[in-house]
């Protein structure tokens, strides 16, 4: 008998990739905004992420717009970790958007209109509109099917009960075919947009379950609705400024969205969507919902986007502006002057500074823990040991990134678990910034363009800061 060669099956449900910060689920804080010290993806920083939560609560409660907030640390110390907490935190319903200081200036539009865009990106419109709607638990359908193809069109009776009335409902072709592609059957309930004649199943009424057996664990159960078929409902629509601007800036605006070929807004059109943003507020059928713009290496921008960015926060609809930086004292883009930060000290002054710390060596551990976890990778004790003996001496980005190297390494072998010697022949493989820059240092001679270090004691020191 032949023998039959079974393929190996493998999982094809996780197909998301794998981030630097996918990890990270929020900033660990409890109630009272006391950061735990490993929660939701966050290790250490606690004074930090303390601050960074008393932003997002008064994010929450619309208490403050206009403001701004600088993280500033050394490289590696989780400035945007704590900005993605802080987005997590946030959840859904509140705009937050990110953008780098250098992404200005490859724009395909002026800076500052770059600016004003990510701006009305980051604040939300909270739209309410009634709507009339039929919601009850399907009695039953009869559709009636045309004996001979293509002589008439399908006819049909929907009905419909709630606990306190019945009603039957003549169905036209367009709504038998919505009632087939949502599979509606008896004892569903179901609600019906007047407006647009959108169906929506809700679940399954009660009355049903002992025909549950029937159906299967993913099927919902619901109420039997009460009182008039007809109702009134409130509708909410949550959209952006900047996705209002786009649909009415152009003819093929909603296409616009999804190419991200929006251009230039014009100044008139922003003005016009502000005067009717203020009216349906001022009706109650709008709510402004103030987000949070995250702005990455912003000791990139140049003297000019810091000046317009003075001017955009004093807005009356500005949102919170988070920047980061992990500059020291250095020069401002544009000018010949030194500034804490490379930030114009007006600007500065406008900011509440959240300081990061670096890394204890149990943070790195932790965090070595986390990462692990994440990309599916196990590693024997010692192995982290060693990994966060690198991770001190070097950084943490270059240890996290010998796991999956690691990982593949132990493959190469055929082990299971990530050793000491896998760790090590990665290590041996792909350098770190310290022992990059002192190979440089010995062969630069090689290279082209290469400045030779003179003899004395400023090319010392230099030669030394670029080592340590």
């Amino acid at each position: 008998m032949a023998e039959v060669k079974i393929s190996d099956m493998r999982d094809l449900t996780r197909i998301e990739r794998i981030g630097a910060h996918s990890h990270i689920r929020g900033l660990g804080l409890d109630s009272a905004l006391e950061a735990r010290s490993s929660s939701e993806g966050m290790v250490g920083q606690t004074s930090a992420r303390k601050a960074a939560g008393v932003i997002v609560k008064m994010v929450q409660e619309g208490k403050i717009a206009g403001r701004a907030v600088l993280l500033a640390g050394q490289p590696g110390t989780g400035k945007t970790a704590i900005a993605m907490g802080m987005a997590k935190s946030l959840g859904q319903e509140t705009p937050f958007a990110m953008l780098a200081g250098s992404e200005l200036f490859s724009l395909e539009m002026s800076k500052t209109e770059a600016l004003m865009q990510a701006f009305r990106k980051a604040i939300g419109v909270r739209i309410k509109e009634e709507t009339e709607v039929i919601e009850g638990e399907v009695v039953e359908i009869q559709i009636d099917r045309p004996a001979v193809a293509g002589a008439a069109s399908k006819t049909g009776k929907l009905s419909l009960k709630t606990t306190d009335m019945e009603t039957v409902y003549d169905l036209g072709g367009k709504m038998i075919e919505a009632l087939g592609k949502e599979k509606v059957q008896s004892g569903d309930v179901i609600a019906i947009d007047k407006a647009s004649g959108k169906i929506s199943k809700l679940g399954r009424s009660f009355s049903r379950s002992r025909e549950y057996d029937a159906m299967g664990p993913q099927t919902k159960f619901v109420q039997c609705p009460d009182g008039e078929l007809q109702k009134r409902k409130e509708v909410v629509h949550c959209v952006t400024l900047h996705e209002i601007d786009v649909i009415n800036s152009r003819t093929q605006g909603f296409l616009a969205l999804f190419t991200g070929d929006t251009g230039e807004i014009r100044a008139e059109v922003r003005e016009q969507i502000d005067t009717k943003v203020a009216e349906w507020r001022e009706e109650g059928k709008a709510e402004i919902i103030p987000g949070v713009l995250f702005i990455d290496e912003v000791h990139m921008l140049d003297i000019e986007c810091f000046s317009f960015l003075n001017r955009a926060l004093e807005n009356d609809m500005a949102p919170i502006l988070v920047v980061a930086t992990n500059r020291g004292i250095t020069t401002i883009r544009g000018t010949n002057y030194r500034s804490p930060h490379g930030i114009p000290i007006d600007f500065l002054d406008r900011l509440l500074i959240i300081s990061t710390q670096p890394y204890t060596s149990d943070d790195i551990r932790q965090i070595l823990d986390i990462r692990c976890q994440e990309e599916d990778v196990d590693m024997s004790e010692d192995a982290k040991v060693l990994l966060t003996k690198i991770g001190e001496d070097t950084s943490l980005r270059y240890s996290i990134n010998l796991i999956t190297s690691a990982a593949l390494a132990c493959q190469k072998r055929k082990g299971k678990v990530v050793e000491m010697e896998d760790i090590s022949r990665v290590y041996e493989l792909f350098y770190d910034v310290k022992r990059s820059t002192q190979y440089l240092m010995e062969f630069q001679n090689q290279y082209m363009f290469s400045e030779v270090i003179g003899e004395g004691e400023g090319d010392e020191d230099e030669a030394n800061a670029m080592v340590s």
